[in-house]
This record gives structure tokens, C-alpha cells and sequence, in this order.
């Protein structure tokens, strides 16, 4: 059973709490939290940091920023789930509303308060915008090209941008907080896609997710191919649990990646044991990682990178769909 979220604070209208689950962030913390603090809102703000168990500097570096600026609070997260901790993190919260942050992205310094005007304006639950990925190496400016484009990720607008409107999912997102007290907060059963099933039980009651480009979040990419392929298998695979939990919420768009799998695997067996004909749909599909990789592309070195990269993302999200088990989220 899920366990309902209780918050433990009376609420405070003029203000917002900025949540953040932290677990082997010590690269990007500092300047995700200065990025924070630097907004020009002006209303009360409290910073709430939920720390995992980690394995490196982020306790520290959390208990340094602690003691610099007052407006920062630390949260214990055991067990180091990111649902777990913005639960935590809400429960411990005073203002009315809630901005979810990650340790690895930095917001403008307008981002709170355009946010803020937003639900007022559009009477939404949550608003949020761009996850504007920004690779810093080559190879992470590769994979920041491919999550910007609807050729890696398909047509999602948080990540290739569009008109603002009300939508399924925003990244990250700035909440109204009685409506996610209502709801009972982010489902901890959920290691991804914790995001998408929290929106969809907000829609669900009525509530409207709204997105306008406005907002942009800069979002780290993963720095290796493999640990961008562990990435994106979690993705498809807890993809694949919201639409076993919520019938109706597939669309083309989810299915794309495990049928290209399917049918460049098909293709690469017909071509290899019974026909050589067999493998025009995988050299199709070659070509489409070549065309897109040219089009998208930034000079020579990310085009070459590009196939590889795009070729992950999709394998891996496909490969995590296929194969995820009925037994990750019990039955509520």
C-alpha cells in the first residue's frame, strides 16, 4: 500500500518552499541551490533538501549551505528514493506552494516568480516548462542535442519546447500544495516516472498541468553511454507500470521504441538465418540514426556521436518497456 502523505506543517500563504531529493549530487548541488536562493521572488522562500544515504560529498557540502543562509532546511531521507524524499520534503514544508527542483538542474532567476504568476493566471496545479539539457562535455552536449529533439524523444513538449497549454506532464513542475496534499503527494512505490503518475492523478481530479516555454530548467545529461543507457532502460521500464496502472495513458509515441526493437531485432535475425532480404528493416532504421544524427547535429564529431547515442536511447527505453515486470509496484 502506498502510504498517504501527512503533512506535518500548518500551511502559509506569500510564499513558496523549494523541495529538492538529493542522493550523490556533490557536482551540481552548490549551484543548483545558488541558483535558487538568487531568484528574484519576493516573497517569503524556503529551500528543502532531502538527503539520501550517499556515497560522496553531499551531506557536507548540504550542511555547508545550511549554515551560510538560514532559509535552507535538511531533511532525512533513508531509504534515498527520490518519491520518498519530495514527500518528505512537502510534509516538512510551510509555504502554499511547492517548486520541486533537482539537484542536477538550475533555474533562471526569474523561474519562481514567472511560475508563480503562472497558476494564478491559468488557475492550474502545476505549471512547469523546458527541460533545457545542456551538455557541458562533448559527448553530453551530443546527448543534450538528441533529448532536445523529437527524433530522440519524440514530440513531448517539456522537452522540445512549443505553445504554452494545458498538458499530460511538465518537468519538474511548481505545485499548488493543498492540491498534492489532496492527492497524497508523489506515489513511493515509483523509482521513475513518479512525475507522470503524480500529474495524471492531479488531472484525474480535476486539476489542469499547464506549460509555457517561459520556464526553462537547465537539465545535466548523462555523462557516458553506459550510464545513459541505464538511464533510459529505468525510463521505458517504469513507462511501461504507468500504463499497466492507469489503462488508457499509452500512445504511439511510448510504443515507438519497443517496436523499433522488436523489428530491428526481427529484421537482423530474418537477414542472418533465412534471407538476406531480412534486413532491409534494420538498414532502414540505420539510416533513419544517420539522417536524424545529420540533421540535428553540430559539427563533425557530434554527427558521428549521434548514431550511437540516439541508438541507445531508443534500444534501452524499448528494451526497459519489454521487459518490465508486473511485480515493481504491488497492487494498491
Amino acid at each position: 500500500m502506498r502510504t498517504p502523505l501527512i503533512s506535518n506543517n500548518t500551511e502559509t500563504p506569500n510564499g513558496v518552499s523549494v523541495i529538492l531529493p538529493l542522493l550523490n549530487e556533490e557536482a551540481y548541488l552548490e549551484r543548483a541551490v545558488d541558483a535558487i536562493l538568487s531568484q528574484d521572488y519576493l516573497g517569503n522562500m524556503e529551500v528543502i533538501l532531502a538527503i539520501g544515504p550517499s556515497r560522496d560529498r553531499t551531506l557536507e557540502i548540504a550542511g555547508k549551505i545550511r549554515k551560510r543562509d538560514p532559509r535552507v532546511v535538511l531533511v532525512e531521507n533513508p531509504s534515498g528514493r527520490t518519491a520518498n524524499g519530495l514527500n518528505l520534503a512537502i510534509a516538512a514544508s510551510r509555504y502554499s506552494i511547492i517548486v520541486r527542483v533537482d539537484g542536477h538542474a538550475e533555474i533562471p532567476s526569474n523561474y519562481i516568480s514567472v511560475a508563480v504568476k503562472l497558476l494564478e493566471e491559468t488557475g492550474a496545479v502545476n505549471v512547469g516548462g523546458v527541460m533545457a539539457a545542456v551538455g557541458v562535455t562533448t559527448f553530453e552536449k551530443a546527448v543534450a542535442r538528441a533529448m532536445r529533439s523529437p527524433l530522440g524523444v519524440g514530440a513531448s513538449r517539456f522537452h522540445t519546447g512549443g505553445a504554452a497549454g494545458s498538458v499530460d506532464t511538465v518537468y519538474l513542475g511548481v505545485f499548488l500544495r493543498e492540491a498534492l496534499i489532496s492527492v497524497g503527494g508523489f506515489d513511493e512505490r515509483f523509482t521513475r516516472a513518479q512525475d507522470w503518475e503524480l500529474n495524471f492523478r492531479l488531472r484525474n481530479q480535476g486539476g489542469i498541468i499547464y506549460f509555457d516555454p517561459k520556464l526553462h530548467v537547465t537539465y545535466r545529461p548523462r555523462p557516458t553511454l553506459r550510464a545513459l543507457a541505464k538511464q533510459y532502460f529505468e525510463y521505458g521500464r517504469w513507462r511501461r507500470v504507468v500504463t499497466r496502472r492507469h489503462q488508457g495513458t499509452v500512445n504511439l509515441r511510448y510504443l515507438a521504441p519497443p517496436f523499433a526493437l522488436i523489428g530491428t531485432v526481427i529484421s537482423i535475425f530474418v537477414g542472418a538465418f533465412i534471407a538476406p532480404v531480412g534486413f532491409i528493416p534494420a538498414c532502414i532504421y540505420l539510416m533513419f540514426l544517420v539522417i536524424a544524427s545529420a540533421l540535428i547535429g553540430r559539427g563533425f564529431v557530434e554527427r558521428m556521436r549521434l548514431p550511437m547515442i540516439l541508438l541507445t536511447m531508443h534500444m534501452s527505453w524499448g528494451a526497459g518497456f519489454i521487459t518490465s515486470s508486473r511485480s515493481f509496484v504491488p497492487p494498491s
